[in-house]
């Protein structure tokens, strides 16, 4: 490359050369210079000023992040990326899942699948687990991480089942919250993957990072993104909507360097580390 010529990059607003225009996408087409306003008049939420162009801009009353015409645009084309997802983690019962969705806090699922058909094989039933000291269960568990907490907790809550809960896992939020080492999050996953009840969303470090990338929450605590979540996602789609979202996280949306190139999502996701762009990026959607 001759010296002083330095290679284009990708703009963090207007049409990438060399990425074919997606149906309805107004960057495909040669650019003047109003062609940021005409492009975002395509995408939901997007107003007219006085001066006729359309502008998309966070926070004003034309662009509502979680508007029922956007959250419904990005459910539908999650339906489409991920039509079967569902929880990752290996299980037979409700009780394998508690453990499994315990032992992944802080730790992958393909870890977590390494160490559970062993465990399960050792101790099938929560009165098996209940027996253990927590001491007992340490080394078996060691390589997911935080491994004496979560001993503690499977004991725990072993030992909670069999003395209140007849050995069962019972199927009721608050029921499931009594429990050693369970919070909203495993619960919302045992409620939804295993019983099909809808009580809520589950917010892991996935669902954490994309719903704050989409705009659908501004709030960094996962309670309250879930509550925001709860608002802005059709409770029918609660289950899947989670799913969906931690499956974009591990294969296009990813943490370090998203593929946003590659992302159906890409006209309807305005967030600041995008690193291909054909909308206006939002410097606090991250």
């Amino acid at each position: 490359m001759p010296r002083g010529v330095i290679p284009r990059q990708p703009a963090k607003s207007g049409r990438q050369e060399g990425r074919p225009a997606a149906p309805g996408d107004l960057r495909g087409r040669p650019q003047r210079k109003n062609s940021r306003n005409r492009a975002t008049a395509a995408l939901p939420g997007a107003r007219k000023t006085r001066s006729g162009s359309s502008r998309a801009t966070r926070g004003s009353a034309g662009y509502q992040p979680t508007s029922p015409e956007r959250v419904a645009e990005i459910l539908k084309r999650l339906d489409q990326l991920y039509p079967n997802a569902t929880c990752a983690l290996k299980h037979s019962n409700a009780w394998e899942l508690l453990v499994a969705t315990i032992l992944s806090a802080q730790c992958t699922d393909v870890r977590v699948n390494m160490v559970t058909p062993e465990l399960f094989r050792r101790y099938p039933t929560p009165p098996a687990f209940a027996a253990l000291k927590p001491e007992e269960l340490e080394p078996q568990i060691r390589s997911t991480g935080f491994f004496r907490n979560k001993s503690k907790s499977l004991v725990g809550a072993a030992r909670t089942l069999v003395d209140e809960f007849g050995g069962q896992v019972p199927d009721e939020m608050d029921k499931l919250l009594a429990l050693p080492g369970v919070a909203r999050k495993t619960a919302n996953v045992v409620l939804g993957t295993w019983f099909g009840k809808a009580e809520g969303l589950v917010v892991d470090t996935h669902v954490h990072r994309i719903a704050r990338r989409l705009e659908l929450t501004r709030n960094n605590d996962p309670k309250m993104i879930e509550q925001d979540l709860m608002k802005a996602v059709p409770r029918e789609k609660w289950i899947v909507f989670s799913h969906q979202i931690i499956w974009h996280g591990r294969t296009l949306c990813l943490a370090r360097r998203p593929k946003c190139a590659d992302c159906a999502l890409e006209n309807l996701c305005h967030a600041a580390d995008k690193t291909w762009s054909t909308v206006e990026m939002h410097k606090n959607a991250k």
